[in-house]
């Protein structure tokens, strides 16, 4: 959700990594045409993450070959992505492809069958941090947002 949710806010933004951790999640992200992001885009993009909720849209799996992917991914300007796909996946692994709805990422997944199976009061974006592309202080500098996951309905703030 967080993927999607600020790419339709903020268009032409490159999604790179975005694992889950311990605690929640957080994905890293090239935004265009602006500085990086901060703390005060947060509360938007909850907002996005929940409309995205709403739509319940269907996730689906599917297996793509590796050179139709790295085309893919350049050709629609996911230059990081196509990036992933050459210098990490290796050869003959799979290349696996989660769509929900239009939107589609590179992920090796498992996902939910669709985004409306997920609890929109269970997550909060906490901050927003930066970090070098693969650990390399030589690459570029992209915006990571982190955020928390509940198995319940959040208390935020915590009292």
């Amino acid at each position: 959700m967080l993927a999607e949710a600020v790419q339709e806010l903020f268009p032409g933004t490159q999604v790179t990594i975005g694992p889950a951790i311990d605690d929640g999640f957080y994905y890293d992200f090239a935004p265009h045409g602006r500085g990086p992001f901060t703390e005060d885009d947060l509360p938007a993009i909850e907002a996005k993450m929940r409309e995205i909720i709403a739509r319940d849209a269907p996730i689906t799996r599917e297996v793509w070959e590796r050179e139709a992917a790295i085309e893919h991914f350049r050709a629609i300007g996911e230059h990081y992505k196509a990036q992933i796909i050459d210098d990490i996946i290796k050869p003959g692994e799979p290349i696996t492809i989660y769509r929900q709805g239009q939107w589609h990422d590179l992920c090796r997944g498992p996902h939910l069958p669709s985004v409306g199976r997920l609890n929109p009061d269970a997550f909060k974006l906490m901050k927003v941090a930066g970090a070098y592309w693969r650990g390399d202080s030589r690459n570029a500098m992209l915006s990571r947002i982190y955020g928390a996951a509940f198995h319940t309905a959040r208390i935020w703030p915590p009292t």
